[in-house]
């Protein structure tokens, strides 16, 4: 399944787009969709959903374009409803744009599929309360949003967030995943399970 990168925004937030056959998933929209919008036309795809993996104002700024170009659903977790209307949800906070509003549906969790394909909607809360990670086993695959990072882990100081809490669940959900499985994260560059298990500098909290 491929997976095409978007780093968007004033963060360089990655944004993605994953397909099999003629049908698109988007995971994450961190600013405006053109170059998004340019690959589904080149490639004739059509986009079946917009996947959040938090709500964060940095993943979401260029949701309510891409949705209204596509016509995709928007899929965002119910656990961050409560951060809908905060800066760090909307948008304001040390000065960033505001993000233009949208309408979601609540995001599944446990088996489901986006376009066709079987995705695992893994919990993953503690870098905001309802943050997730989607898992795409047959591809060997998760995109962990702000959770898990590169040597790295989210930062828990936002509203919402506890350091105790993203630490069970880099543990308990994503390190209990197939070593092989690559990670695309919501900043930086990808990694993989395997590595971070025996990398990540934060290893010794996860494992306390």
């Amino acid at each position: 399944m491929p997976v095409a990168t978007f780093p968007l925004g004033p963060l360089q937030t990655n944004s993605y787009l994953i397909h099999a056959d003629n049908r698109a998933v988007a995971v994450d929209v961190g600013g405006q969709p053109a170059p998004m919008l340019d690959y589904l036309a080149e490639y004739r795809l059509s986009l079946t959903a917009i996947c959040l993996t938090h709500r964060h104002f940095d993943h979401l700024y260029g949701v309510a374009e891409l949705a209204a170009a596509t016509r995709a659903p928007v899929y965002a977790p119910a656990g961050d409803d409560s951060l809908a209307e905060t800066e760090s949800g909307r948008g304001g906070i040390w000065g960033f744009p505001q993000v233009t509003p949208f309408e979601s549906l609540p995001m599944p969790t446990g088996e489901t599929s986006f376009g066709g394909m079987g995705c695992r909607v893994l919990e993953t809360p503690g870098h905001t309360p309802g943050g997730v990670s989607l898992y795409f086993p047959a591809e060997s695959l998760v995109f962990t949003g702000d959770a898990l990072f590169y040597r790295s882990m989210g930062r828990t100081d936002f509203p919402g967030g506890d350091h105790a809490t993203l630490l069970r669940s880099i543990n308990d959900a994503l390190f209990a995943l197939p070593p092989e499985t690559v990670v695309y994260p919501g900043h930086g560059p990808a990694t993989t399970i395997g590595d971070e298990r025996k990398n990540n500098p934060f290893c010794g909290e996860f494992r306390a």
